[in-house]
């Protein structure tokens, strides 16, 4: 009764105009459900980004929550779920939180979710131990033709932005890979150090490091063109393989926030993704950017639900 006391006087009074601050039930934690592991995609996105979030919400205090269990299906159902009351809300990405409801029983869809504004987009790749033999995708695709269905390859799971790469290169290549879902990517990069796992697919920013200080080596990103942050890296286009995949990660909350609070959360990210402390960070973490207002991030998200939807209906990737 006493959270409900304060959030009801604070919406009555009109604190959540969204402005460049306003204030925030401070009563407990808002709790921010993250689809992956710590030191992942979307862990780095949350605890990153979040800091200049909060300090733009006076008194909000924001605690993740890692659940990447199921390909994060635990945290897109938590978030969906949740009482609309300001205290959770959630990262989420297309296309990985789009598929799950496609291909399984879930207990949300993601006209489920209040968008909040979107914050990267992540180029997908395929990548190797340094040591590998394969140095091009040219070289991944004749491994897969002498060994159809024995070159492993691993994902973040079945329906990721990483597995559709996967399935996308088969199906231009016209060959057949060993798929090894994983509970996001640190333990893919395990599987391709201790040589368990000839590729990793994976998002471009989570490898760059490694493939900096000479651990890993990608052989290709999938994005539109070369990221400026890894120029020396070809795209599949460039490659001959007419690919284009990514990960674009943003904020959610449950449905049916009041208007006031949806306003100030939204005002808040996109007075975030203008910060220049959170440019200079991103810049420095080598995370791309692709800051989207709240109403295109819901219109992305329903597009690439009708799109995957229609894909499913003609080839489901799980088959």
């Amino acid at each position: 009764m006493h959270r409900r006391h304060i959030l009801t006087t604070a919406l009555a009074a009109g604190l959540f105009p969204g402005a460049a601050r306003a204030d925030w039930p401070a009563d407990r934690p808002v709790q921010v459900f993250v689809p992956g592991p710590p030191g992942g995609g979307m862990d780095v996105l949350a605890r990153t980004f979040l800091p200049h979030v909060q300090k733009r919400l006076s008194g909000a205090v924001f605690v993740v929550q890692n659940r990447p269990a199921a390909a994060g299906q635990q945290a897109f159902e938590g978030i969906a779920l949740a009482p609309p009351d300001g205290f959770t809300i959630g990262a989420a990405q297309a296309p990985n939180s789009i598929t799950l409801p496609i291909e399984r029983e879930v207990r949300y869809r993601v006209q489920d979710f209040s968008f909040l504004g979107n914050v990267i987009d992540d180029p997908c790749g395929m990548w190797v131990h340094n040591d590998s033999p394969l140095r091009t995708l040219a070289d991944l695709v004749a491994a897969a033709k002498e060994r159809p269905g024995r070159v492993s390859i691993g994902s973040a799971g079945v329906g990721s932005d990483d597995h559709l790469l996967i399935l996308s290169l088969q199906d231009a290549a016209g060959v057949e890979f060993l798929h090894a879902p994983h509970n996001g990517t640190p333990p893919i990069v395990t599987g391709l150090l201790s040589r368990t796992l000839e590729v990793g697919s994976f998002n471009m920013s989570e490898g760059r490091a490694m493939m900096r200080d000479g651990t890993l080596r990608s052989l290709g990103q999938a994005g539109p063109e070369r990221w400026t942050a890894m120029a020396q890296v070809p795209t599949f286009r460039e490659q001959g393989f007419p690919i284009v995949a990514g990960s674009t990660r943003g904020l959610v909350a449950p449905a049916r926030l009041p208007a006031p609070m949806l306003g100030a959360l939204r005002a808040a990210v996109a007075a975030a993704n203008a910060d220049p402390e959170w440019i200079a960070d991103a810049e420095r973490l080598n995370l791309p950017r692709r800051p989207m207002a709240a109403e295109d991030q819901e219109k992305l998200f329903f597009s690439e639900d009708a799109r995957l939807r229609a894909l499913w209906a003609r080839k489901p990737w799980r088959d």
